[in-house]
C-alpha cells in the first residue's frame, strides 16, 4: 500500500518528467480517509463515500482516495484529528466532541434542546467555522461541518421522565451530553460509538445517547428494546468534522485544489447533515417491527426536562467566558443563522 510520504515523492518526481497527455490523466495522487464506523454503516455509504467518487470523477482519475474504515489505520476515534494533522492519514471524518474541550466553539450545537433541523444547524456551523473557528483548526484545510438528527436515548428500561435515568449508566458522546446525564442523576460512560455494542451487550452501560440513524450497523435495537425520542428540538446533537491535511492539500495543482473545494464547504456541509438526519426514519422503521417500545415525549411534556437542564445554558457561557470566548454571542449567532435557514427553506 503507497504510503503520504511515497506520493508526495512521487509527485515531485513526476513534475520533472515529460508525461505525455495519454499519462496526464492517469491517477497521481492518493489520499487515504480515515474513520471510525464500519464501511457499510450509513455514513460512509451516503456521505463520505459519494464525496470521495465525485472527487475521483471530478479529478479525472487523477485524485485515487483509499477508504479506511473502522480505524483501520490504526489508533482509537479520539486521535483521529491529530491523525490528520500528523499526516497518518490525509483525510478523516470525526466528532468534535471525542476530545472534550478542544473545539469549544462547536460545543453550542452540542446544547440540549437547542437544535431541531439538522440542515439549518449544519449551515449555520459551517458558517459558523467559517466566522469564528478556523483558528480552533490550525494545520487542516477543513471539507465540512455538521451535526446529526436528534439523539435520543436507548435504553434497557423505559423512560419517559429525567428522573427515569436515576442511577443508569449512560452512554454519552460529548462533555456536554456528559454534563447533561449528570444533571438528571445518571453516570455518564464516555465511549466512542464503536464501543457501544460490547458495552450493552456485556451490560457494562444501561443505555446509550446515538442518534436513530446510526442505530442499526451497531444492532441497538437488538441490544436494548425502549428508545426515547423528542418532539421538537432533540435532546442534543453532535458536531462532526471532515478535514484534510493542510500540507497535503497545498501540494496539489490548483485545478486539484478546485475540485477538492468544489465538492466541499456549505452545501456539501448541509448535504451531509441532511442525509444522516434523513437516514433516522428507516432506523426508527426497523425498532418498529422488532416490537420495541418507542417512547415519544411531546414539547409539552420536554418542558419538564428542558427545564432540568437549564443550567447548563448558564454553566457553559460562564465556561466560554472563561476561555475568552462570549458564549452568548455564539448562542445567539447560532439561533439566529439557524432561523435564517429554515425561513429560507
Amino acid at each position: 500500500m503507497t504510503n503520504r510520504r511515497t506520493v508526495l515523492g512521487l509527485m515531485g518526481a513526476a513534475a520533472s518528467l515529460a508525461l505525455t497527455a495519454g499519462a496526464a490523466n492517469a491517477q497521481e495522487f492518493t489520499l487515504r480517509m480515515h474513520q471510525f464506523l464500519p464501511a457499510q454503516a450509513n455514513v460512509p455509504v451516503q456521505v463520505l463515500d459519494v464525496w470521495a467518487d465525485a472527487v475521483e470523477r471530478d479529478s479525472g482519475g487523477r485524485i485515487e482516495i483509499e477508504r479506511y474504515a473502522s480505524m483501520a489505520l490504526g489508533g482509537t476515534p479520539p486521535e483521529l484529528m491529530d491523525q490528520v494533522l500528523d499526516g497518518i492519514a490525509d483525510i478523516i471524518w470525526t466528532v468534535n466532541g471525542y476530545t472534550p474541550g478542544r473545539f469549544p466553539r462547536t460545543e453550542v450545537f452540542e446544547l440540549p434542546f437547542f437544535v431541531e433541523d439538522a440542515r439549518a444547524a449544519s449551515a449555520a456551523l459551517w458558517q459558523m467555522y467559517e466566522e469564528h473557528m478556523q483558528d480552533d483548526f490550525a494545520g487542516v484545510h477543513m471539507l465540512a461541518m455538521w451535526v446529526h438528527g436528534p439523539g435520543m436515548f436507548h435504553t434497557s428500561s423505559p423512560v419517559m421522565h429525567p428522573s427515569d435515568l436515576q442511577g443508569m449508566k449512560i452512554r454519552g458522546g460529548s462533555r456536554t451530553v456528559n454534563d447533561l446525564l449528570t444533571l438528571v442523576g445518571a453516570e455518564p460512560v464516555g465511549l466512542p460509538v464503536s464501543g457501544i455494542p460490547e458495552a450493552l451487550s456485556r451490560g457494562v452501560i444501561d443505555g446509550t445517547t446515538i442518534p436513530w440513524e446510526v442505530t442499526g450497523a451497531l444492532r441497538v435495537q437488538e441490544l436494548v428494546s425502549n428508545h426515547t425520542e423528542f418532539e421538537g428540538p432533540g435532546l442534543y446533537t453532535l458536531t462532526f468534522s471532515f478535514a484534510m491535511n493542510q500540507d497535503v492539500y497545498d501540494s496539489l495543482p490548483a485545478d486539484l485544489q478546485e475540485v477538492i473545494d468544489n465538492n466541499s464547504g456549505l452545501n456539501f456541509s448541509i448535504f451531509a447533515g441532511g442525509t444522516q438526519a434523513d437516514a433516522d426514519g428507516p432506523a426508527r422503521a426497523a425498532a418498529v417491527e422488532r416490537g420495541n417500545n418507542i417512547v415519544t415525549v411531546s414539547e409539552a411534556d420536554a418542558a419538564e426536562w428542558a427545564e432540568v437542564v437549564q443550567p447548563l445554558y448558564a454553566a457553559w457561557v460562564a465556561d466560554m467566558d472563561s476561555r475568552g470566548i462570549d458564549g452568548q454571542a455564539l448562542i445567539d449567532e447560532a439561533r439566529a443563522l439557524m432561523a435564517e435557514y429554515e425561513a429560507a427553506h
